[in-house]
């Protein structure tokens, strides 16, 4: 069954609003229902009039949310792989790993990492408890970076990978030539080798990130009726298709009934079912018009989709 729902588009297309009704409509629904923030600019608690944090909160019955802290998360990330580094090269005593650890808090990556790490333990550790967790994504280029992120890692694993065996076969032809080496220090074979072992335990919390996206998810693009909107919708799909990440849905949002030609929009998107929402003239003004927000159509279309993968 896919429980895991990403809603992603550019900034201010309504992502967190559409989201947020989304969480909301299900759990009316019955269903026990977690969302989660991964944006830095985070209005997820704001939209449900209550405060959220990096732990989870009760927001109604059968609705959690969490505030994901980036800032946390990177510091997490960081002490990990300290420890991480210090395990798998005790035996080297030159490596200064505090000063790489201070490189690599500014390194490209480091926040996409924690990002996917923060995903990875939300899934990890909630999604038997709840029938779905939904993420409120950042902007497009952030969201995309974590996307791409495992099947980027992966081959660079492969490669890093491939060095290490190399290294370890001229560790065994410098002990057959000389068994009393003293030059050698660690293993010589990879299943006995600390680095070796620790990439491929990154590969397969990688390959499952994968997995997570690629086929265990429902991924919608919100979007406005603007040719900026537009154009950032179609780089995305553009993009997915290269990481072989679906796309379930389109939700047109913020729509004016009087000037909009939806089926001109509809069209744009032809090979995805588009799903409209409308503009409440007041607004939101408290939690219980999430309920009001018309997505009837995306919220069954969901159901229907998930649960046909049961």
């Amino acid at each position: 069954m896919k429980k895991v729902l990403f809603f992603m588009g550019k900034g201010g297309v309504g992502k967190t609003t559409i989201s947020s009704s989304t969480a909301f409509q299900l759990s009316r629904k019955g269903n026990k229902v977690l969302i989660v923030s991964l944006d830095p600019a985070h209005n997820l608690g704001d939209v449900f009039y209550c405060n959220l944090k990096n732990d989870k909160t009760s927001i109604a019955p059968g609705l959690d949310g969490i505030e994901i802290d980036l800032a946390k998360w990177v510091i997490k990330y960081l002490e990990t792989s300290k420890d991480e580094i210090r395990d798998t090269y005790r035996y080297n005593v030159s490596i200064n790993i505090d000063s790489y650890i201070n490189i690599l808090k500014y390194s490209p990556g480091t926040e996409e990492y924690a990002v996917l790490w923060a995903i990875e333990y939300i899934y990890t550790t909630w999604h038997s408890q709840y029938d779905y967790i939904i993420f409120d994504t950042p902007p497009t280029a952030l969201t995309m970076r974590f996307l791409a992120m495992p099947s980027i890692s992966m081959m660079w694993i492969n490669e890093l990978k491939s060095m290490r065996e190399k290294i370890l076969a001229k560790r065994q032809t410098i002990l057959k030539l000389n068994p009393d080496a003293t030059v050698i220090k660690g293993a010589t074979d990879v299943k006995d080798d600390a680095v070796s072992g620790k990439l491929g335990s990154i590969r397969t919390r990688l390959k499952k990130l994968h997995t997570i996206f690629s086929e265990e998810s429902y991924m919608s693009i919100v979007i406005n009726n603007d040719e900026l909107s537009l154009s950032e919708s179609r780089r995305i799909l553009q993009e997915l298709d290269k990481l072989d990440v679906k796309i379930n849905s389109i939700c047109l949002n913020k729509l004016n009934p009087e000037i909009t030609d939806l089926e001109n929009l509809k069209k744009k998107f032809n090979s995805f079912p588009v799903f409209t929402s409308y503009q409440l003239p007041e607004g939101l003004i408290r939690r219980e018009d999430l309920g009001r927000i018309q997505i009837d159509g995306l919220v069954n279309n969901i159901i229907e989709t998930t649960r046909g993968n049961e």
